[in-house]
């Protein structure tokens, strides 16, 4: 054996998994009806084709065409890996071409194909690639796109001859044009490079010097084509930045990653590699200047400005692409897949990846020229040679792109004056000037071939691609065919990575070639046409294809097959029977039945007599479409085979060997030994796959020198046969975990028969041993110091050792551990590693026992063996090194191989981090802990390790260590699942961090550390669910649903949308959002019933009944107002239905026949257009319903649009709906300008008002532009008059209040100002309604001043309190300032003002400005002007109505002093209304009556927006208390009713009701509600519209948003508020004289979702959860914490500290406010929903409110008594965890069939009673191994020590938790008395065995040879647990001890624990006689 292995044989290979291959779009293109198949159905009448003939004649025509297609036909394949399939299943793509068609189809080994998208385009398709376009996030911040990583479009590109369609996988279609024709595309990592073609007119157009460039880049689809910057290398003047215009230069290849494009050169004959990078400043600006110096004649800076202009015309005719091409998704594309057009067809192949592009792209057109640019030509067009300019303009002739060629230019692509061929240059440059189009891209020359080594015109490669060999050398290999060469260039990259080095050049004799991506090799095709694997440069073997050289597949002979050759192959779908039937009659088998079945060795001699065939069979003559490994051979025939290379190894543990391998030898000869192993494994008709690892022993032995036929272990692999043929026959399949081979095998070694209990003497294996043994100087067992490996063999054995430690710590890989243990051992034998292999017999006692034979290695050659410097006598052990973190001892850093070992890694830090308390372990101090391994260590390099200093480092608490290491593991991407894999002992202390984490999590952890702690809640909170959206799952329990015969009507009202279950939970206990919808609904006829009296006649009752009804319609038309706000944001509209909006319905039923009244049968008379501002609201609320989170596009909002003109007002609404909802900034600008233009008076003002609203506070330029059209103070004085009628004007001004929110923006200040007293025109312009708009002016001033105060900014000279005092108390007009003064100089000639200001007019606005800008500043000077007057004389000048409003504005300036009792709302009245009167003085009480009644509404109306959505109840007490004594006054039609007047005291209780529902907003108070349901029945007498409007927006703010949103009292809701509460409400349905009645709506940007909604994560219902809610310290209250029962209304956010979900019930969850708002806030916002948890062994408080029914309330006392109390069968009703259930089900029943032991049943209850109360139900797991480890070691069958290493590492987690102390106990997992009693069994049966052996343990301690009989398992598991150090030092230092104290010193420095110390002193000191130590005390007590 020894000699093959050494001579490079000609070795073979066996290719697997043949298959027939045709592209599958060619197969989908027949069937296609793409213009070809219908032209031919066009040829013939329908009858002929159905007749024979004719369908032969169409079979015949089609044939032909498809011969034609053939010629066409390209195609190519690429690894997919995508997120669309689940499951990550390998499969491959195939992108195919042929005429018109593309077909992109994707498919597997295991699936058929199918097509993922086809494409048809409308002319020829050219190329079809697959590109990655980067798209940037953000176009506006080019600075920050450095940082950004940009997304990626996947693509298609399919190049067409004047245009190229780009398809994303998202559904976007792009075309671009082409400005010139394209010779080639490429894919880059950047987007397309583009070559031109070059034609002929080139040379003739270019002036003398100057060249054309050839290179262009597009980086996306919508960018300019620009030029490509090349720098090509060296010293000499060629070196610098230029244009790429070498028109001998063409591209062969591009790649993505690295980003690389090499070129040939025609005219040199050599090839160059570029790197493609995106153009630095400096280069563009070279580029830029350089061509701006003169070039020749002015001639071609003129070309240059022509054909700039040229091609920027044509790239800018972008149209939209068909929309209706599919919309599918698409994944991503994994790095490094090649995928080629074949070089059959004469197209380059290409590697193209998905790369994250990353570069910025600039748009910056600044610099001024640019030279040379493509021109463009018309293809169809000759270029005669006219002279100068003229030949010029020829070239301009360019048809645009989708124009057919003909010989007429087009006529739109022309610029300027050059459309005649007469004009003069000189016009033409002046008529252009164009800025230069700037380039984008750099390719930078890194090398280049050298010149004249073959300096043959044609050799250019027709194939180039990247590989990289086995030991990760990276090699550029380009195929020169007619040299019939491979050159492979290797390159790596330089140290910063930043650069690539190209280093040597090898050429390999080729016909073809292709990569083999993920097996590190390529496939070559030599001339002779044998296929043979390289690795890199590295030849491997030969590729033999089973049955392609044997004579069955000679054809030749039988014509009626001539066309299909491959049918004999296997396809797919007779894969399973690989049998080829043979044509003629010969009954000899077929080679290729079986590929690597016996068969094949019968035929080895006839293959190579087959030979002499070879001319007459189909011979391989090219490969094409290499994915993974597998490739496309190409037989002369015409067909196509697919064929799979082999993987180089299917067994996890043979391929970890080989890393390992590769890491630690040089590379060449790691090269070797791969080579050597993939020929020896892979051979034809070699082994099958469960045989692997016996094979690498064999093979890895050999080659370090050992004859494997003399050692008895490993010539006993060579006869290991499989147990069944049914499995040798099956192919391995490569396997994560373990496979059917691992199995065989251990069934299969003499392992496994170690293991059966049969005794150890016995085995004919042992006895055979010991034959050898006994002459070990024979010259078989000698090492061959020749063979490659053998210097090597310390440092690969240490490697292996590593590797073996990482297994042992994942439980899935450490039964492949011990087969690895075996080669381990007889190297640490023969390398006299004595500590080692006894390491190795602690750990397998039974197996190491058995191997005994050694080799003997001479003194001589050791010398030649390389020891490098890590390879130390004492083991490295990775248990015994967690097991000292544990005791707190102090240990060497642990040696770790980078990438192979991570594991070892990640357990390691963890240790140190959690356990020693290091909290840089992971991050800095990791050295500290780890000890990298690296190849070249020869000798030691590391300083002496100095131990850690405990001292220095301050632990930090332990729980925050716990939360660092589980926010580590996450990121380090270690989940659940993998510390599954953890074996239970080392997994604990990350079990135990997990257990802390899970009690208090921090509220803001990524998703994934939410998983591994096991709080489902916090996952789905970071998931970012709606309830809206979860409702698909959720919603189909709904319990509050409507009976379903009322499901029409339900469908109407429009407020069905409200989520039931949640205001079930809120309103539990009554119907009252029922009752709500009654009153808002409006869609049904109102009920008139009037009593006909005797003597009124018929028609004067049909009047009277129309009259109530109308008096009725006040009422229903008012109610829309508030129905918006009670919807609020509740809906998700679909975006294929338009919005459905409920009808306004003003009709009437008269009972008792229940007939029709109606407004418009012409008795009465009804005021005109007195719908349309209702039906403005219906619209509103309508369009309120959608919520912020919904999808809405323009498209969908345009659709909304109705048909019927009198539905336009609704539209009107629904706009500013979508603005207040945010919505409407997705509307496109082109849109807005269509519905402005109408003119349609309401459309302007919703579109206005709700485009400001949704760009609230942004000072956004358009909409400012849009809104100041409309303001004619914002135009320039001498701008024309435009009509804009007064409304819109309103609600421009306040547009642009809101734009300019709170930003103090000086010039729009100084215009509402004086807009506030804009004095009626001349002409009538300005005279009516002027109140509304000076009180628009103020609220706007207001508004862009917002709670500035005193220190506004640069507007000190506007005087603005002033001048705002002057607008409230009159006085004389001052002069117009600036722009305005032209505008007022003739006074009206209407209105007789004067010269005096009109106080009626401009105090609302005025005041209310005031109270905005000083709004919180409590600015006590300002406040004081406000105050009412306190003479009774001065009253009287003042109207009531502004009493209200300047009593509002003194409270809401003195913010803090507003205090929620009546003594506060009292003491704003004046002090002379509240003494006794002197009844001399003549004092007008109704002044009196009302003046105290608009006072005492103010301040209540002050109260309601201060205590805003708080649910104050002192406020709601007070405001009530105001609310019954108004009601009183009213009641009696006394006296003082009548001075106050009906009308204002009913103004002043709708402003007392407003206010208390602003107070209880949201709550649905129930004493509101009554109040609310009062005033809604009274329609009567002085109710007119403006009250009953007033009304029901108390109401829907009440009920704001169904319960989920309250109002908010930050600056800009208060605003708002103002706005939409004025407190003159109109009088009518068209009345906006006082205050535009659209504003009423804005109360919505005052809404805010403050709902916490608590949903139970496992079943996904709203649920019920206690809260903690902990207020701030504030002047008035100090800390303060409630309990709330959620679902429940959270006060606003700024006022708290905490919010906490209490216990018991549900894991307590925490949300910290003081640090930060912002994970509470988008809580809020998605529906509030917040997970929770149940805890186990508790219910919900729905199903148990008083918490009686726990599993817990019943044990409570008796802790013992519980665990018998507990019936497993009950635990279904306490957890819902399915894994506890069936452990209950399952093991703690006694069940027929199954005797189980009742201790056991009883043990198992214990233990699952343990972990439900302790909520640690991933704790069972751990127990029950802790359990069994106890029980084999009491019935003495354990087979390994490894479970009692995890017993001893629990142990010790333990003793270090109860060390720190009692308190500490309860932090621990295992607190039951489970683990002492276990400990206590372990130590007893080990204190058994000493007592009667403790002589073998005396004889292994001094280091005696121990006899086989007495090595026995009990002893190693003795020393495993006792953690006794390892034999030879060991006994020197302990036996001769004199007394127990120096004894116990010297065992300290050993690091033996006291505890096990003492067990060995009756061993160590005594005669060993009995169980007593000399000091007497018994052992029991330790």
């Amino acid at each position: 054996m020894s000699e093959v292995v050494f001579e490079e044989t000609a070795t073979m290979i066996a290719a697997g998994e043949l298959q027939s291959f045709v592209p599958f779009g060619r197969e989908h293109c027949r069937n296609h009806p793409n213009a070809f198949n219908l032209q031919l159905r066009e040829l013939q009448p329908a009858s002929e084709l159905w007749s024979s003939d004719g369908a032969a004649g169409l079979v015949g025509s089609l044939q032909e065409v498809s011969l034609q297609e053939r010629e066409r036909e390209c195609w190519q394949l690429r690894k997919g890996c995508e997120g669309v399939r689940e499951e990550e299943v390998e499969f491959e793509e195939e992108l195919y071409a042929a005429g018109a068609v593309v077909v992109w189809s994707q498919g597997s080994r295991s699936q058929a194909s199918n097509v993922y998208k086809a494409f048809t385009v409308d002319g020829p398709v050219q190329q079809a690639l697959w590109c990655n376009f980067a798209a940037p996030q953000n176009q506006k911040d080019e600075e920050q796109q450095e940082q950004q990583e940009e997304q990626e479009e996947q693509t298609v590109c399919i190049v067409q001859s004047s245009c190229i369609n780009v398809h994303t996988v998202s559904g976007k279609d792009f075309i671009s044009p082409l400005p010139f024709q394209v010779s080639n595309v490429w894919a880059t990592k950047f987007g397309l490079l583009l070559e031109r073609k070059n034609t002929t007119t080139d040379v003739q157009l270019t002036a003398p010097g100057e060249s054309l460039p050839t290179v262009f880049s597009m980086l996306h689809p919508l960018d300019e084509i620009a030029p490509v910057v090349c720098k090509p290398a060296g010293q000499f003047e060629g070196s610098r930045v230029q244009y790429a215009s070498d028109s001998s230069r063409r591209i062969v290849f591009s790649c993505c990653r690295p980003s690389l494009v090499v070129s040939y050169d025609t005219v040199m004959g050599t090839h160059s590699v570029w790197a493609l990078r995106a153009v630095t400043q400096d280069e563009r600006s070279t580029v830029l200047q350089c061509s701006a110096e003169p070039v020749g004649t002015p001639l071609g800076l003129m070309a240059l400005g022509l054909l700039t202009s040229h091609l920027r015309n044509i790239s800018r005719m972008d149209s939209p692409g068909a929309p209706g091409l599919g919309t599918g998704t698409s994944g991503v594309v994994t790095s490094g897949s090649p995928l080629h057009y074949g070089a059959l067809h004469g197209h380059q192949s290409r590697i193209m990846t998905s790369s994250p592009g990353s570069h910025s792209r600039v748009h910056s057109p600044s610099i001024s020229n640019m030279a040379a640019l493509s021109r463009a030509h018309s293809p169809g067009m000759a270029a005669p040679s006219f002279s100068g300019a003229s030949r010029f303009n020829t070239s301009l002739h360019s048809p645009s792109p989708r124009v057919h060629h003909g010989p007429a230019p087009s006529p739109r692509v022309h610029h300027g004056p050059a459309h005649s061929p007469n004009s003069t240059a000189n016009d033409t440059m002046l008529a252009l000037e164009m800025e230069p189009i700037v380039p984008d891209l750099c390719m930078e020359q890194l090398w280049s071939e050298a010149a004249g080594c073959h300096r043959d015109m044609s050799s250019q490669a027709s194939k180039v691609f990247l590989t990289s060999d086995l030991c990760e050398n990276r090699y550029l290999c380009f195929l020169v065919e007619s040299h019939q060469q491979l050159r492979c260039v290797k390159f790596m990259e330089s140290n910063n990575t930043s650069q690539l080095i190209f280093t040597s050049v090898t050429t390999i004799a080729a016909k073809d070639a292709e990569p083999l991506q993920n097996i590190d090799a390529m496939l070559v095709l030599e001339a002779c046409g044998s296929l043979v694997l390289y690795t890199g440069t590295t030849r491997v073997s030969k590729v033999f294809v089973p049955g392609l050289l044997s004579p069955s597949f000679s054809l030749t002979n039988h014509p009626s097959h001539l066309g299909t050759p491959a049918e004999n192959v296997s396809t797919p779908a007779n894969a399973g029977s690989r049998h080829l039937q043979r044509l003629d009659d010969a009954a000899m088998p077929s080679p290729v039945s079986e590929l690597r079945g016996p068969n094949i060795k019968h035929h080895e001699g006839s293959f190579l007599e087959d030979y002499s065939f070879q001319h007459a069979t189909p011979c391989i003559h090219a490969l094409r479409d290499s994915v993974c490994n597998r490739v496309t051979l190409e037989l002369t025939s015409g067909s196509m085979l697919r064929i799979s290379i082999p993987e180089i190894a299917t067994s996890e543990l043979v391929r970890k060997c080989l890393q390992a391998i590769r890491f630690i030898l040089p590379k060449e000869a790691a090269m070797k030994v791969l080579v050597k192993w993939y020929n020896i494994y892979n051979a034809p008709g070699g082994p099958s796959a469960h045989v692997e690892w016996n094979l690498f022993v064999t093979c890895f032995m050999t080659l370090m020198g050992y004859n494997t036929e003399r050692l008895a272990w490993t010539r006993n692999l060579h006869f290991e046969v499989p147990l069944s043929p049914v499995i040798a026959a099956k192919k391995a399949r490569p396997s994560d975990g373990g496979s059917e081979e691992d199995l065989d095998y251990l069934l299969g070694s003499h392992y496994h028969r170690q293991m059966n209990p049969q005794p150890a003497c016995c085995n004919p294996l042992s006895s055979e041993s010991f034959s050898s043994v006994s002459s070990p100087s024979g010259p078989s067992l000698r090492l061959d110091s020749a063979a490659p490996l053998f210097p090597h063999v310390p440092a690969l054995f240490y490697v292996l050792h590593l590797l073996h430690q990482e297994l042992q710590l994942d439980e899935l890989q450490r039964a492949r551990a011990s087969s690895l243990v075996c080669l381990l051992q007889q190297l640490a034998r023969d390398l006299q590693l004595d500590q080692y292999v006894d390491q190795y017999w602690r750990d397998y006692p039974s197996l190491i026992s058995s191997f005994t034979e050694s080799c003997v290695i001479d003194q001589a050659l050791i010398g030649q063996m390389q020891r490098p410097s890590f390879l130390r006598a004492e083991p490295p052990c990775v248990l015994s090194w967690l097991s000292g973190c544990l005791r707190g001892e102090e240990s060497p850093p642990f040696p770790c191989l980078p990438v192979i070992c991570q594991r070892t890694r990640l357990l390691v830090l963890s240790y140190a981090l959690y356990i020693v308390g290091d909290g840089s372990a992971t991050s800095t101090g990791a050295a500290k802990y780890l000890v990298k391994l690296s190849a070249g260590q020869k000798y030691c390099t590391s300083e002496p390790l100095s131990r850690r200093q405990s001292s220095v480092k301050v632990k930090s608490s332990s729980e925050s260590l716990a939360e660092q290491l589980v926010v580590w593991l996450t990121s380090e991407g270690f989940t659940l699942k993998d510390l599954e894999s953890v074996p239970f002992g080392v997994a604990l202390p990350i079990r135990e961090a997990i257990y802390r984490c899970r009690e208090q999590p921090c509220s803001d952890w990524s998703e994934e550390v939410c998983l591994l702690i096991g709080r489902q809640d916090l996952t789905k909170q970071a998931h970012k669910m709606t309830l809206a959206k979860s409702k698909a799952s959720v919603g189909s329990g709904l319990s509050l649903e409507p009976p379903a015969a009322t499901e029409a009507d339900e469908e109407e009202d429009g407020m069905s949308d409200i989520i039931q279950e949640v205001t079930g939970l809120i309103w539990s206990q009554d119907l009252r959002v029922q009752e709500v919808r009654r009153l808002l609904q409006s869609s049904r006829p109102v009920r008139v019933s009037v009593v006909q009296l005797p003597e009124v006649s018929d028609h004067e009752y049909i009047e009277e009944k129309e009259n109530k009804l109308l008096q009725l319609c006040q009422r229903t038309m008012a109610l829309p107002v508030g129905r918006g706000l009670f919807t609020l944001f509740s809906y998700q509209p679909v975006p294929t239905e338009p919005l459905p909006v409920p009808k306004l319905n003003l009709t009437g039923r008269a009972p008792p026949r229940n007939t029709m009244v109606d407004l418009n049968s012409g008795n009465i008379d009804v005021p005109p257009n007195m719908t349309s501002w209702p039906s403005f609201h219906n619209g509103v609320a309508a369009g309120l319903k959608i919520a912020p989170a919904s999808q809405v596009d323009s498209a969908w909002i345009a659709y909304n649009k109705p048909k019927s003109p009198e539905l336009a007002h609704e539209y009107a609404g629904f706009l500013m709906a979508l603005g207040l909802n945010g919505h409407l900034t997705k509307l496109a600008t082109l849109n807005i300008h269509d519905y402005l233009t109408k003119g349609h008076e309401m459309t302007s003002i919703g579109l206005l008002l709700g485009v400001s609203s949704a760009k609230l506070g942004t000072m956004d330029m358009s909409i400012t532009r849009l809104l100041g059209i409309h303001i004619p103070a914002l135009l320039p004085p001498t701008s024309t008059e435009l009509d804009v009628p007064h409304n819109i004007q309103v609600a421009a001004v306040i547009g642009i209040g809101l734009v300019y929110q709170g930003t103090g923006h000086r010039h729009n200040a100084e215009v509402l100002l004086s807009e506030i007293g804009r004095p009626p025109g001349p002409e009538m312009e300005y005279c009516t309604d002027r109140e509304s708009y000076s009180l628009a002016a103020g609220l706007a001033l207001g508004m862009v001043c917002l709670g500035h105060g005193s220190n506004l900014i640069g507007m000190m000279d506007l005087n603005v309190p002033e001048q705002l005092y002057q607008y409230m108390v009159g006085g004389h007009r001052r002069a117009q300032a600036g722009a305005s003064r032209e505008r007022h100089k003739s006074p009206s000639y209407q209105i007789k003002e004067g010269d005096t200001i009109n106080v009626d007019v401009t105090c609302p606005g005025a005041t209310l400005a005031l109270a905005m800008i000083y709004l919180k500043t409590n600015n006590r000077s300002i406040a004081d002007w406000l105050k009412p007057p306190d003479t009774w004389f001065l009253l009287d000048f003042i109207k009531p109505e502004f009493l209200l409003l300047r009593t509002l504005a003194r409270c809401i300036i003195m913010w803090d002093e507003i205090l929620p009792n009546t003594e506060w709302v009292k003491s704003n009245i004046p002090q002379i209304m509240r003494g006794t009167f002197d009844p001399s003085e003549d004092i007008n009480m109704e002044t009196m009556a009302q003046a105290q009644d608009y006072i005492t509404a103010g301040a209540c109306m002050a109260l309601g927006l201060r205590f805003a959505g708080s649910a104050n109840s002192d406020a709601f007490d007070c405001l009530y208390e105001f609310a019954r004594t108004f009601m009183k006054i009213m009641s009696f039609a006394g006296t003082a009713a009548v001075q106050t007047g009906y009308y204002n005291l009913q103004t002043g209780l709708s402003m007392i009701l407003l206010a208390m529902s602003m107070v209880m907003s949201g709550t649905g108070n129930l004493k509101v509600l009554q109040l609310c349901r009062f005033f809604h029945k009274r329609t009567g007498g002085e109710m007119n519209y403006g009250f009953h409007m007033a009304h029901h927006m108390a109401l829907g703010l009440l009920f704001l948003g169904g319960g989920r949103y309250t109002l908010s009292t930050s600056n800009s809701a208060i605003a708002a508020l103002l706005c939409a509460l004025y407190p003159h409400f109109p009088a009518h349905s068209t009345d906006n004289r006082y205050h535009l009645q659209a504003l009423r709506h804005l109360a919505v940007l005052a809404a805010e979702p403050r709902l916490l909604v608590p949903v139970d994560v496992d079943s996904l219902k709203p649920c019920y959860a206690l809260l903690e809610v902990t207020y701030k310290e504030t002047k008035w209250y100090k800390e303060t914490t409630v309990e709330l029962m959620a679902p429940t209304m959270l006060p606003e956010l700024h006022l708290l500290k905490r919010v906490k979900v209490k216990g018991p019930r549900y894991w307590e969850l925490s949300v910290d406010l003081s640090r930060e708002t912002q994970h509470l806030q988008s809580i809020l916002s998605r529906d509030g929903v917040l997970y929770v948890k149940l805890r186990a062994g508790q219910l919900p408080y729905k199903d148990d409110p008083q918490g009686w029914k726990s599993l817990l309330a019943s044990t409570v006392n008796h802790r013992s008594s519980g665990i018998r109390a507990f019936k497993p069968e009950a635990i279904s009703t306490f957890t819902s965890e399915p894994a506890l259930v069936s452990f209950a089900e399952f093991f703690c029943k006694t069940s027929e069939g199954v005797q189980h032991r009742d201790d056991t049943l009883l043990l198992f209850s214990a233990m699952l009673y343990e972990c439900v109360t302790q909520e640690c139900p991933e704790m069972l797991p751990t127990y029950i191994a802790i359990e069994q480890a106890v029980g084999a070691l009491r019935r003495a069958d354990l087979q390994q020590t490894f479970p009692l290493w995890q017993m001893r590492l629990v142990v010790e987690l333990w003793d270090s938790r109860v060390q720190r102390g009692p308190a500490n106990r309860h932090d621990a997992l295992l607190t039951s008395e489970f683990l002492p009693v276990m400990k206590n069994m372990v130590d007893a049966v080990l204190d058994r065995w000493l007592t009667d052996n403790s002589c073998v343990l005396r004889s292994y301690m001094r280091g005696e040879a121990l006899p086989e009989a007495a090595r026995s398992i009990m002893l190693a598991s003795f020393l495993v647990y006792r953690s006794i150090p390892s034999l030879k030092n060991t006994h020197a230092q302990l036996e001769g001890c004199s007394s127990l104290g120096d004894l116990l010193w010297r065992s300290s420095r050993l690091r033996i624990p006291l505890r096990d110390v003492l067990r060995l002193v009756p061993v160590l000191l005594g005669s060993g006689s009995g169980p007593l130590g000399p000091s007497g005390l018994p052992l029991q007590a330790f």
